[in-house]
């Protein structure tokens, strides 16, 4: 972890939420770095999402996101574009920010057993976490949102595969640098 938890009930949840807060700031600043697309805008999310994952652990990385998707519910403006409230959680992009959950659990998870101490390993990680939010995104738009599953392949999926492939590499190479920034610390 970036920053280890210390004994005593107060530190851990002021610790807690600090890195709450500090985390979904990173989500809303990485939702504002959009390429618009036709239903759903290509963002620095997904990067974010599983190097909060990895970094913060399967519950506080969960946490994380979902205090993020609460932030955007009430209609703070976190999401891609100046926007917030319901819409982008029942819209085109509803199935993307549900599997953030997801994916921010299962990337920490796999980190809380050692896969962040190995690059080829969190690549996996990542790369697993980004097949479930792709999943999850494609899922949606095929079914809920009755795109069907050749056209939700041509605009949920075709066009982020290249993008996919460079942040898994980009957060599989910057999480083990922080980290070893974070131990050169006093």
């Amino acid at each position: 972890m970036l920053w280890p938890n210390r004994s005593g009930e107060f530190s851990s949840l002021w610790r807690g939420t600090i890195l709450v807060f500090l985390g979904t700031a990173l989500l809303t600043l990485s939702a504002k770095v959009n390429l618009p697309l036709p239903y759903v805008p290509m963002t620095l999310q997904t990067l974010v999402v599983l190097m909060i994952g990895a970094a913060y652990g399967s519950w506080l990385g969960t946490a994380t996101v979902i205090a993020y998707l609460a932030e955007g519910a009430l209609g703070f403006p976190v999401f891609a574009g100046p926007v917030g409230g319901l819409a982008p959680l029942m819209g085109p992009t509803a199935g993307y920010l549900f599997g953030f959950v997801a994916a921010a659990f299962v990337t920490g998870g796999l980190a809380e057993r050692g896969w962040d101490r190995n690059v080829v390993r969190l690549f996996a990680a990542m790369a697993l976490g980004h097949i479930i939010i792709l999943a999850a995104g494609f899922a949606w738009l095929a079914f809920g949102v009755g795109l069907g599953a050749e056209k939700a392949w041509l605009v949920g999926i075709v066009p982020f595969i290249a993008g996919t492939l460079v942040k898994t590499a980009l957060g599989a190479a910057l999480l083990p640098a922080a980290r070893r920034l974070a131990d050169r610390r006093p």
